[in-house]
């Protein structure tokens, strides 16, 4: 039921919006044929900004439209790796994890740090988000991959440019009757002391946890609970979805597009690259989309991005 009343409101959503883009499409007729009526000019420009409007509000529900995966209207867990490079990796962890968050601020989702790992002088070595909201998960697969940032580095007294790797996965929040199997003599449960910004409980005990499924070597930490039994059932939660999400590319190896990004997520084989000198400029190396304006997708903005991987990928389904 809960599956069932999740999917119908994914679904209301989408009809709703495209009912109110058929009202305003009748509103801006009418309006049309009394311009021409009178021959007002400030009215025309008024209807121009109107289909201005409804062009946007079609494009982001043909988007959904190509969210149609079992899992892409769920939340997502989303890490983030620092590549070797030392603080000049670190901080551009640190970026990427800014982006995220301000790209989930943009899109109205709530966002949850699980555990983060800071670096030694700098940025962050890795860090690990809960981002909370419909289609969260849909949107955010394209970014699975290696980033790469050329920039001038602030770190470096001689202002030479340096070029640093990040590697990004995300993959979905699964319901709690999905049946995943995992066995006690499976995990290794490993237990530690929180580290960067929390409360006195985080910091003093032996609190965050970390737990190892053996035969895939997958790896999962939680270290934001007030408390070393609540680490371990988010924990574990967010180990059933990644096991979950293995066990979904295994069936579909031959047709599931994430796995084939996966496989490439590799240092030299990034996704996109982050350019900030010589020039300014982002490229996606899947789709071939540029941006002149770097500073304001590290703020977040990241649609056009998604929006065109989502398209090629539907593409490609297709056979086209």
């Amino acid at each position: 039921m809960q599956k069932i009343n999740k999917e119908k409101t994914l679904l209301e959503k989408s009809v709703e919006q495209y009912q109110k883009i058929k009202q305003q499409v009748d509103d801006t007729l009418v309006l049309l044929e009394m311009a021409e009526d009178e021959s007002d000019e400030s009215t025309f420009k008024d209807i121009k900004d109107e289909l201005n409007a409804i062009e946007g509000s079609l494009e982001d529900l043909e988007l959904k439209s190509f969210l149609s995966g079992e899992t892409d209207g769920n939340s997502t867990y989303l890490s983030v790796h620092s590549g070797a490079g030392g603080t000049e990796a670190c901080d551009w962890a640190q970026m990427l994890f800014r982006m995220y968050t301000r790209y989930a601020e943009r899109e109205g989702y709530k966002v949850e740090v699980l555990s983060m790992t800071e670096g030694e002088e700098a940025g962050i070595k890795s860090v690990t988000l809960f981002i909370e909201g419909p289609y969260a998960f849909g949107h955010l697969k394209a970014e699975n991959g290696v980033h790469r940032l050329v920039r001038i580095s602030p770190f470096d007294s001689n202002a030479r440019r340096h070029t640093s790797f990040a590697s990004v996965f995300a993959w979905p929040e699964i319901d709690d009757d999905v049946e995943i199997e995992i066995k006690p003599e499976d995990i290794k449960v490993d237990t530690y002391r929180a580290s960067g910004a929390g409360g006195q409980h985080i910091n003093t005990t032996d609190s965050a946890v970390r737990i190892t499924h053996l035969p895939t070597n997958t790896i999962v930490t939680c270290q934001n609970q007030r408390s070393q039994h609540a680490n371990r059932d988010k924990a574990m939660k967010m180990l059933k979805a990644a096991l979950y999400e293995l066990e979904m590319e295994k069936r579909q190896q031959e047709i599931d597009e994430m796995n084939a990004e996966k496989k490439a997520n590799e240092w030299g084989s990034q996704i996109r690259s982050y350019v900030l000198h010589p020039y300014k400029m982002v490229k996606d190396h899947r789709t071939s989309t540029e941006d002149g304006n770097p500073d304001g997708v590290l703020d977040g903005n990241l649609n056009k991005f998604i929006e065109s991987y989502l398209k090629s990928q539907k593409l490609q389904s297709k056979g086209m």
